[in-house]
């Protein structure tokens, strides 16, 4: 009975695993397609960015030359961040589904007794920055990823691992 269970149970998730691996190939190819635009400077500058967020076009107005380099410059980084969180929002809509559908399904731990919930463990990437260069915002010490009580051994040797 319980050998029933366990083949219906396995069943199920090999029927959802290859759900899900049809519905993250159709988001891929949607995504692939995906871009997004935006305006700035009263429609003077229109930026079109792919799903990736990179700059794909640039279209200036007949009337740009009236603004200055500086306005310029700041629109069009103005302009790309908008295209771009545009895109991203529209990739979190197209996963939107999947989440859905994968929330749905048993964890590991849930079918094993004893298994580790490995969603938990999985770090979360912090959001990229959009500061210019040498902002404040940019400048960080790094003492947190240092380790303080490893001591300095000096140059290592690019063609082995040993230490010189």
């Amino acid at each position: 009975m319980a050998n029933e269970w366990l083949r219906a149970d396995a069943a199920m998730m090999m029927e959802a695993l290859s759900e899900q691996m049809q519905g993250i190939a159709k988001i891929q190819r949607d995504r692939s397609r995906l871009i997004a635009s935006a305006t700035a400077c009263e429609k003077r500058i229109t930026v079109t960015v792919n799903a990736d967020g990179i700059l794909i076009e640039t279209r200036f107005a007949d009337d740009i030359g009236e603004l200055s380099y500086a306005e310029i410059a700041g629109a069009m980084t103005e302009a790309v961040q908008a295209a771009a969180r545009k895109a991203s929002e529209e990739c979190r809509r197209l996963m939107e589904p999947l989440r859905e559908r994968k929330s749905r399904l048993p964890r590991l731990s849930d079918l094993i007794e004893g298994a580790p919930d490995l969603g938990s463990a999985m770090p979360v990437a912090p959001p990229a920055s959009v500061a210019p260069p040498n902002s404040p915002e940019r400048r960080h010490d790094n003492e947190d990823t240092r380790f303080r009580d490893a001591e300095k051994l000096g140059r290592r040797s690019m063609v082995s691992d040993l230490d010189e």
